[in-house]
Parts: C-alpha cells; structure tokens; sequence
C-alpha cells in the first residue's frame, strides 16, 4: 500500500506475474467456483527513496534469545495458516517443534494507522511492546524504518531469505531489504455475498444502490478506500494527484458515511459485520474473502475488481527497535521464506506469496490449481483491470491527508 511517485516502483510491477495461494481444506471453493476474479496481482506501494546518506549505528537491546527460547509475532486476522477448529497455526507449531523456539501469535492489527499510534510512544522511548515481529504495509514500513524504530535484520543467518522474488529484494524503502521481509501482497476491491444482494456488483457506484443503505462496510485505510474513490472519479492513484483530488474522493466516502449507506468504516474487523450479515457488501481486502468463504461453508460470497479499478499493496515483517529476542526473530522469517512453508501459508491465506519456489511446490501437490490465473496473476491482467498502487506522498501530503482522512473516519 505505498507507493512511488509516478507509477509504481518496478519491483512492484514486475512482482505482478508472481502469486500463490490456494488451500488444502478449500480447493473445492477455489475450483468450483472463482470469486468472481479470474486472476489478480500484488504490488508493494513503493515508498519515496530514504535519505541520501548513511544512517547513525543504532544501540540494539540485549539479546536474550539464547536463554529465552521466545519469540512474539503481531499480524493481522486471517493472515497464518490454521487448522479445522481455527485454534493452531500448523506452521508455527512446526516452527516451535523444529526450533525449541516458543512463538506466540497474536492478531494485534487493526489497521496501520492504529496500531503503530498505539505503540509508537514506547517504541520512541525504548520501551519494550512485547512483540518482536510485527507486520506493516510499505508506506508504514517505510515511515518506521526511516525514523529507526526496527533493527537491522542479521542477513547472514537467514539463508532463505534468498527467496524473495527478485524484483521485491531492492524496494526503494527498504535498498536490499536490510530491515524488512514481504510477508504477503494482495489488493483491495469489491466484495459481497451475491445470493443476499441478488445481483453481481461490477462498479464502485454499484454499493449506492437503496438497497444496499446501511450494509456496506469500507476498509479504514485511505490508500485503498480513498483511492477506491479516486480512481471511480477518474484519478490515476499511481501519479501525481492533488489535493483536490484526494479531498474529492474522501469527499465521497463522507458523504456516503453520513447519509447512512456506509454502515462502518474499519480495519480487519469488518470481517465480523460481513459474518454477522449485518453487512452484505463492502470494499474489502482479496484474501479475506476466501477466508470468509471457508469460515461461514458460504460461496456466495464474491470478489471483484471495480470498473474502475483495484489497489495494489504489500505487507512486511519487521523487528522493533525494543525487542530482545532478535536472533529467534530472525529465526522465525527465515522460517517462514522456505518455500515448503511459504506454499503452505500461502494455501490457506490466499495472498499472493513473495517467495521463489512455493509456486513449484503447489504444483506437485495439485497442478490444475497451480495453473489456475486466479492464483497466479499476469501483468496482462493487471493493467487490462487498472489495478495501481498509491503513489508516494511527502511528508506533509501524508501529515496533510492523514489528518483530513481521520477526520472521516471517526463520523
């Protein structure tokens, strides 16, 4: 969810022909019937490049790992492999298992925003946040990283970390990712239960409709809600828009807030209006609609990308400045980019996964499902779909935007 200033940054463009996903326990969905998107791609929003120059060495805590066989992960909901009852990661047992390494998982993340203003102040002051992985979107990741609250990743016991597809090891936020690792991309657009709204919904304009008033729910981050809007009014989110455009689509979603058609706007936890059925449709992220398929045994539920047009984001693991498990932490990612483990995670979140080899793996394993365009995405589909990523903003475009979208928010 970040991006560059005009398009986005190569690496992102060229990662679009890369993705994973499927599931053991739901291939039936997957293959009896598409949610209503023959294929989709990724991109990690490319941040502005940092600062010329060399950053200060930073004082790392003491690592205890060695007599503290711990680790703690942040993540966000219905993003770990689980099993049948929805009560153990399998891989992260296995991690423990292989490892004598305990990790804790702990779905902390409700949206970038809120999260990292929840623990900013402790990280600034170095206090620890019990966590020594969390998992941010590019734009966030970069911001965290340029102001020193991660510590540098120890490259050198992470031999899977050679993995990661080529076009995402020198993002501009991150030249040869020395703090962070993707984790999964995926992109927003349109999901709904088509048995409830008895029709297929195509465009963004189609959530106005009077019956659907008070059933929509929207995603809280403004680089894919927003942009949503942006790019039904005709904005391309990938270049240099101005404020009035920007205002202009948070406008519209206001708007929509405050004449009761948007029913909440939320970061992972729309999820349970959609379970609950006190929503219907709504913008949302891709994976979670697989998700939600397979937790609710309900097909109709559909994804699409607008008319208009989709975003394009990825998420990233990243040690805090306060941790004082570094070297389990760092055990734990490069766990996690083998790719037997990353086609595993991959099966049941249904992102597209970032690492070399797991595409492979999933083929032995099923290869109609392998083949399929809906978990293998081409860059042909990308761009016919005007799927883009949010452009880089300046340091007081996002001080400037954040504010306004905030504002929207809290109605």
């Amino acid at each position: 969810m970040n991006r560059r200033r005009p398009p986005a940054d190569p690496a992102i463009r060229a990662l679009a022909s890369m993705a994973a996903r499927s599931t053991v326990s739901r291939r039936s969905l997957l293959r009896g019937s598409a949610l209503g998107l023959a294929a989709a791609g990724i991109a990690g929003c490319a941040p502005p490049l940092p600062p010329a120059g060399g950053k200060a060495a930073v004082k790392l805590p003491v690592d205890v790992s060695d007599t503290d066989r711990t680790v703690r992960w942040a993540n966000w909901t219905a993003y770990l492999d689980q099993d049948e009852k929805a009560t153990k990661y399998p891989t992260l047992e296995a991690f423990t298992k292989r490892t004598g390494i305990a990790a804790t998982y702990s779905v902390d993340i409700e949206d970038n925003d809120s999260y990292f203003n929840k623990i900013a102040p402790q990280l600034r002051a170095k206090q620890d946040i019990a966590r020594d992985v969390f998992v941010f979107t590019d734009w966030m990741a970069n911001r965290i990283i340029r102001d020193e609250l991660v510590q540098p990743l120890e490259l050198i016991r992470m031999p899977h970390a050679a993995n990661l597809i080529d076009t995402l090891k020198d993002v501009s936020f991150d030249p040869g990712r020395q703090y962070s690792l993707t984790w999964q991309s995926g992109f927003a657009g349109i999901g709904y239960d088509r048995e409830k709204v008895g029709r297929d919904l195509k465009s963004i304009d189609d959530l106005w409709a009077d019956d659907l008033k008070g059933r929509v729910v929207v995603l809280s981050e403004m680089r894919d809600t927003a942009a949503l809007m942006m790019q039904r009014q005709g904005v391309d989110i990938s270049s240099n828009f101005s404020k009035a455009q920007i205002e202009a689509g948070m406008a519209e979603i206001d708007k929509r807030v405050n004449d009761g058609h948007i029913r909440r706007i939320k970061g992972n936890s729309y999820l349970e209006d959609l379970k609950s059925g006190n929503a219907i449709a709504g913008i949302v992220w891709s994976g979670d609609l697989f998700i939600l398929r397979a937790e609710t045994g309900n097909e109709n539920w559909q994804f699409t990308i607008p008319e208009s047009g989709g975003t394009l984001w990825s998420d990233n693991m990243l040690i805090p400045i306060t941790s004082t498990h570094r070297k389990n932490a760092t055990a734990l990612m490069d766990y996690y980019y083998e790719p037997e483990v990353a086609a595993q995670v991959a099966a049941y979140v249904n992102y597209v996964c970032p690492v070399k080899g797991a595409q492979e793996i999933l083929a032995k394993e099923d290869p109609d499902l392998a083949k399929s365009p809906f978990i293998f995405p081409t860059e042909d589909y990308i761009k016919q779909h005007r799927i883009q990523s949010f452009r880089a903003l300046s340091p007081q475009e996002d001080a400037d935007y954040g504010a306004a979208w905030a504002k929207v928010v809290g109605n």
